[in-house]
């Protein structure tokens, strides 16, 4: 597979010339790995280094891209390494011979690459942590009909996960830069794993139990996505960073699907408690997986292959913890500080939807309980692919030459305009099935954001990649606070034309930040 190649690269084959002398990616400086080179039979390819996380591009020697080059330090480039160079002339072999290579073989010993493996580890930690976010969405209906909630009070406790979820995003994201994410995360998922068992008890106890029971699951999901940031930095290079981003992320949305498609059918056959026992108990078997098998660096890993190893580590953040965090530094910086705008106006629309949606299908479209379930599935459906296709999107143009801030701003552009369209136009739709698509086109749309500003916090400052994600996502969780409980005070006082017009409004402002304040260049060291 392409994307397991130790370096991202592209050769254009020249016939009828002498081999001429090797020139390997490696020893002194960034500057002095830059620099055209040939690489055997006439293969010519121009070395450089990447803007970002300090790895290497390699690019065909064509006079368009000696023009765009022509602004870089070029040096003597006749130096070899320990076998980097070897690696990189025996992946261009392979590649323009077409030679069959097994899964993994420039890893080492034909191993399944060790950070794709911490990479799945963490898409099932956020397929498991949505599924126990959304179970509530499906079961509140019963829930409420048994207990006699109001949509006011449905509201609340919607709303009351985010108490919990707001107050360990930064300190989950210091605990994950001084500790290591390995940790962060298996904490986070046992905690919220307890916490959704212990639901249906909290709610025959009564309305106080139930919020506090709520609101401590999303202590430990507020981690999560810091935890997770933070372990990624350390083991996925620069040139995977939106794939790997987008996998993770995807998983939520998987997660919205398996909880919205299973819930019901639980509801039904075994009563509203069942989800909360069932998808609670499915943490304790990650737990276990994960304190076996992953390492919050791959300097701790010794399973990991020298050859993946050095791969990662030329082109990532340093291994070593964090000690202090420089505040004063952090919130200087007006890209942080659209990183904070931009993930409100994101989160709002997002949550409302997340939390909002079987209920709207269900009073607006009169779909049934099971019917407001399974059309719920097709925009998270949507999501997960969408968000795979964007991180590809992303991480092909950055591997062209793109510059990383281009990239960032196009995608983050089509996460926010995109469900602005779709959502405007669900007032003017009468047809179910109209309803439904836009949803799953807005959904679709704003799933690009992982390729945007979800990436952003490892772009901007890689070795504090955790306490940015924690800083910016509790400006996205005060929108989920405070969106989901206004939605419940404007559907007594108002409409669902009303929720949708206040998402697009919040949508449009995040655009015109974005695009003007953003950078995907590193500017904290």
């Amino acid at each position: 597979m392409l994307h397991l190649l130790p370096l991202s690269l592209s050769a254009q084959c020249r016939c009828g010339g002498p081999p001429s002398r090797r020139r390997f990616v490696g020893g002194g400086s960034p500057s002095q790995r830059s620099g055209p080179g040939i690489l055997g039979n006439g293969v010519r390819v121009r070395l450089r280094t990447r803007a970002l996380g300090g790895g290497t591009d390699v690019q065909p020697d064509t006079p368009s891209s000696r023009r765009d080059g022509d602004d870089r330090t070029h040096a003597d480039a006749g130096q070899e390494d320990d076998g980097g160079g070897e690696a990189l002339l025996e992946s261009v072999r392979k590649l323009l011979l077409m030679e069959d290579t097994t899964p993994g073989e420039e890893e080492g010993q034909g191993q399944f690459p060790k950070r794709w493996a911490i990479v799945f580890l963490c898409f099932s930690a956020f397929l498991l942590c949505n599924m126990d976010r959304v179970n509530m969405s499906i079961a509140i209906m019963p829930m409420s009909a048994e207990y006699g909630w109001n949509p006011q009070t449905v509201g609340l406790i919607q709303s009351s996960f985010f108490w919990g979820y707001l107050l360990t995003q930064i300190a989950g994201g210091i605990w994950a830069d001084k500790v290591g994410g390995k940790t962060v995360l298996g904490f986070g998922v046992i905690w919220w794993s307890v916490a959704t068992a212990l639901t249906p008890v909290a709610a025959k106890l009564g309305l106080p139990f139930l919020l506090v029971v709520r609101a401590f699951m999303g202590v430990g999901e507020g981690v999560a996505m810091p935890a997770m940031n933070n372990i990624l930095s350390k083991w996925v290079p620069v040139s995977e960073r939106s794939r790997s981003l987008a996998l993770v992320y995807s998983g939520m949305y998987l997660g919205s699907v398996t909880g919205l498609a299973f819930s019901p059918f639980l509801i039904h056959k075994f009563g509203w408690p069942s989800v909360f026992y069932s998808f609670g108990s499915l943490g304790t078997v990650w737990f276990a997986t994960w304190t076996t098998k992953a390492y919050s660096t791959p300097l701790e890993d010794p399973s990991i292959s020298a050859k993946e190893k050095k791969l990662i580590i030329s082109q990532t953040t340093s291994g070593d913890p964090v000690t202090t965090i420089p505040w004063g530094v952090i919130l200087s910086k007006p890209p942080v500080w659209a990183l904070i705008a931009c993930h409100f106006c994101h989160n709002w629309g997002t949550f409302i939807l997340l939390t909002w949606m079987p209920t709207y299908y269900n009073q607006v479209l009169k779909f049934n309980l099971t019917e407001s379930s399974l059309f719920c599935v097709l925009p998270w459906l949507t999501m997960a692919i969408s968000a795979n296709v964007g991180g590809w999107i992303a991480d092909t143009l950055v591997s062209r030459g793109t510059s990383v801030t281009t990239v960032r701003k196009i995608m983050q552009s089509i996460g926010f305009l995109g469900p602005a369209f779709f959502l405007s136009q669900l007032s003017h739709i009468d047809s179910p099935a109209l309803a439904v698509l836009c949803m799953a086109c807005s959904q679709g749309t704003d799933a690009f954001s992982q390729s945007g500003l979800y990436s952003n916090h490892q772009d901007i400052g890689p070795r504090y990649a955790g306490v940015l994600l924690g800083l910016s996502n509790t400006a996205g969780v005060f929108a989920g606070v405070f969106g989901t409980a206004a939605t419940g005070y404007i559907l007594q006082h108002g409409s669902w034309d009303d929720v949708f017009k206040l998402s697009v409004t919040l949508y449009l402002i995040g655009t015109v930040i974005w695009n003007v304040f953003s950078t995907g260049e590193k500017i904290i060291d």
